[in-house]
């Protein structure tokens, strides 16, 4: 199926499998084809349109509310940011547990080109999605077994890529109603494009659309740009991950031998958990809220979804720009880009990329 960001300041979770295209694919295994239908249908059968809920004397005020709001939002996403008006998060699923989905990544020990999978109208993604955790964590001990670096992830959001009518989760309430909004029109981009075999290019515009969507949702309801603390901490920690990444890349691309490698790889995680710590008690004031994720288990595979969401953000923003900021015209420019040869669609968005030291929106 196809994926979304999650909630801790979306920055690491991973993808959610794309719904019929996966569900059709013969290349599988049976057990995994068998909890992908069976939990696709079982989001089917949960689904109540979000007017019934919120009309329902049953429901729980805080529920109630974020719904009203979601709806708010979706009519937003329709008119003013010409996302698709379907029946898409006009409807409501309660899962009864915290994640739709665990997203499974996994990499070669020495480097950091992710193991995918390639499934019929979705194309290769670098993940598999499961409906069970303790379905994850088995494959993900098979794939340990063989020596790849594994890395395990909840996702609490949904995408079919517009086969279903996508319910807001239960998962997705407790996030508060601009979270909840967001990740609507994440999700929402995906369904007005997506290109097969590309999760980069499809992660990054829709995060972008995702993030200049907020924005303009804020402004219409007259709030400030905010988060602005907070946003740039989340941007901080994701260049200190990305550059980690970048000094991985040279390492295993250099001339050391794999057990120097091993040692190379072993320090720069601890590289960048000490700049980590460096940049969060100079700028932070404190603020920990990365902190169980840098001082836990670290691999390649841990880094993978920083590169797939953020990795063109700075070249949609250009060409959003580019367009005079008008989303028609920037969703045509974005349906050329994603008819070229992905070499040649790769070098368009590297030419959109702003020189280091270029500020950004």
């Amino acid at each position: 199926m196809r994926c979304s960001r999650r909630a801790l300041d979306r920055v690491f979770t991973g993808l959610v499998p794309v719904a019929l295209g996966v569900l059709l694919s013969g290349c599988s295994s049976l057990a995994y084809y068998g909890q992908l239908a069976e939990g696709q249908w079982q989001l089917l059968r949960a689904r109540q349109p979000v007017d019934k809920v919120i009309a329902d004397p049953a429901t729980g005020p805080l529920l109630r509310q974020h719904l009203q709001v979601a709806q708010q939002a979706r009519v937003f996403a329709s008119e003013q940011l010409k996302l698709p008006d379907n029946r898409s998060y006009r409807v409501y699923a309660d899962l009864g547990r915290p994640y739709v989905v665990w997203n499974l990544f996994a990499t070669p020990e020495l480097s950091l080109q992710p193991v995918t999978h390639c499934f019929p109208i979705a194309g290769c993604v670098a993940y598999r999605g499961y409906y069970q955790q303790g379905a994850a964590r088995g494959a993900a001990a098979l794939l340990r077994a063989d020596g790849l670096d594994v890395y395990v992830g909840g996702v609490e959001a949904y995408s079919t890529l517009g086969w279903f009518d996508d319910p807001i989760l239960s998962s997705m309430v407790g996030w508060g109603d601009e979270r909840l909004a967001t990740v609507i029109f994440h999700e929402l981009a995906h369904q007005r494009f997506y290109v097969q075999d590309d999760t980069a290019f499809n992660e990054s515009f829709a995060s972008f659309v995702e993030q200049e969507g907020t924005r303009q949702w804020r402004a219409a309801r007259g709030l400030a740009a905010t988060e602005a603390a907070s946003g740039a901490q989340r941007e901080q920690f994701i260049r200190l991950v990305l550059a980690s990444r970048e000094r991985l890349q040279a390492i295993y691309a250099g001339p050391l031998d794999d057990p120097g490698k091993r040692l190379a790889k072993q320090a720069e995680f601890e590289r960048l958990r000490r700049e980590y710590r460096e940049v969060r008690d100079r700028d932070w004031a404190g603020d920990r809220r990365f902190d169980a994720w840098i001082h836990g288990p670290m691999n390649n595979a841990k880094l993978l979804p920083f590169g797939l969401y953020d990795q063109w953000v700075p070249a949609f923003s250009q060409l959003f720009k580019d367009v005079g900021e008008d989303w028609l015209r920037f969703y045509q420019r974005v349906e050329e880009l994603g008819r070229m040869p992905i070499d040649r669609r790769k070098a368009q968005l590297q030419r959109l990329m702003p020189s280091p030291g270029k500020s950004q929106r």
